[in-house]
């Protein structure tokens, strides 16, 4: 999937993967994941998440990266906040307190740039990918977060006819690609209501999403 796609629906306002409220798994499962610590987080392919303003409130320093300058720029104008900006290459960085919104391609993250993350959020990376680049994701991702960090990781299953992104992901293919690098706890698996949006917004007859809890070997 070219950057150019990216770049074009978010100029189109094409974004109907993003969610404009607090994800209620995040909302459920992040305290059991994360402790009571405050813990850095990546949150790859963000977009303009309002999820990450959540984890900023409950004092998680927060590396967001995303493709889109657009995005980057929409979700610090449409909370009413200011980030600095600081050009550079490969990244232009959006900084506000201890957020930062990394503007840039995820596959030019070294080590060294999250060597102090200690947690993930994946709830739009992963099935936001098409077949062909999931592989190649996790490697990367894998290769880029230290040993120990802990995952959460929302998905999507359902009717592989339909087009994405987002992109239908099932629990084995979840459990192949992280299996050999992970430890992987399966949360829950949720059918979805055909009134849900999503499954109205794609005309699904059946949809679920499912939790996991990864932790990095």
């Amino acid at each position: 999937m070219e950057h150019e796609f990216w770049h074009e629906r978010w100029a189109k306002k094409e974004i109907g993967f993003h969610e404009g409220t607090v994800n209620q798994y995040l909302h459920d499962h992040w305290p059991e994941l994360a402790g009571k610590g405050t813990d850095a987080v990546f949150v790859p392919l963000c977009g303009k998440a309002h999820d990450m303003w959540w984890l900023h409130d409950r004092g998680h320093p927060i590396i967001g990266v995303e493709l889109s300058e657009l995005a980057c720029k929409d979700f610090f104008e449409e909370a009413g906040e200011k980030a600095k900006v600081h050009p550079g290459e490969p990244f232009i960085t959006f900084k506000h307190d201890n957020l930062q919104l990394w503007c840039g391609d995820f596959f030019q993250l070294v080590p060294e740039d999250l060597k102090h993350v200690r947690l993930v959020y994946d709830r739009a990376a992963l099935i936001a990918l098409p077949p062909h680049m999931r592989r190649d994701y996790v490697n990367h991702l894998t290769a880029i977060i230290p040993d120990g960090t802990r995952i959460l990781l929302i998905t999507l299953d359902y009717d592989t006819e339909i087009k994405g992104p987002p992109f239908n992901v099932s629990n084995e293919e979840v459990q192949e690609l992280y299996q050999d690098d992970y430890k992987i706890e399966h949360i829950l698996t949720n059918t979805l209501a055909k009134d849900h949006p999503f499954t109205k917004r794609k005309g699904l007859e059946n949809a679920s999403e499912s939790v996991f809890r990864l932790t990095k070997l």
